[in-house]
């Protein structure tokens, strides 16, 4: 099982954009009933955390917003992911960006698959930790550390953010909603998320 680790660069802007979905006022307050410091509310205070501190702090903030909102929060959290993924591949280095251009300059058809692997690029800590795969029409992206499930346990899948970047990403590759579903989470003690994205039919 890969040790879940965080950029600190992405974890900056899931802060940023959540406080802009929900208001600073109101993340203070999902804050304070946590017993979490005032300080997470500010995307700053995380500059000094290192890789693994921000992974810890990722989960966390996800889980009191789950706690605090209850189903609502799915919502909530899967448009601050779609609103995380063209932020992140504005701000990625030269080659993602070099690497987008190519995907988007081939034929719609053939762009789902390497634009899901430029998104494991741009959220990967290291080589192989997340995946892409193809089943027959479908595909699976498989997220071997998966920080939004650090020192979670629930009873139903919690990778809403995640959830919400595959699908942008989708879309700024085709132009299309797809069917998506985690259809294995380690908060729920497999070894991996596994997101089906449904293709063919």
């Amino acid at each position: 099982m890969v040790e879940a680790a965080f950029r600190g660069r992405i974890l900056h802007k899931f802060v940023e954009t959540l406080s802009s979905e929900i208001g600073h006022e109101t993340f203070s307050a999902v804050l304070s009933k946590a017993g979490l410091p005032e300080e997470w509310a500010h995307p700053a205070h995380f500059a000094a955390l290192d890789d693994v501190h921000n992974a810890q702090a990722y989960a966390r903030l996800q889980s009191v917003l789950r706690t605090y909102y209850g189903r609502g929060a799915r919502g909530i959290l899967f448009r601050i992911g779609a609103k995380l993924w063209e932020p992140l591949l504005d701000d990625s280095a030269i080659g993602i960006k070099a690497q987008a251009a190519v995907i988007r300059g081939i034929p719609k058809s053939l762009r789902r698959k390497p634009a899901l692997e430029l998104l494991a690029r741009i959220l990967s800590m290291s080589t192989g930790e997340i995946t892409v795969h193809t089943l027959d029409l479908d595909l699976l992206l498989v997220d071997r550390a998966s920080p939004t499930t650090r020192d979670q346990s629930d009873d139903t899948p919690i990778c809403f953010v995640t959830h919400g970047m595959i699908r942008e990403c989708l879309y700024w590759a085709v132009g299309q909603e797809h069917d998506i579903e985690e259809r294995a989470c380690r908060a729920l003690g497999a070894p991996q998320c596994e997101f089906k994205i449904t293709i063919g039919g």
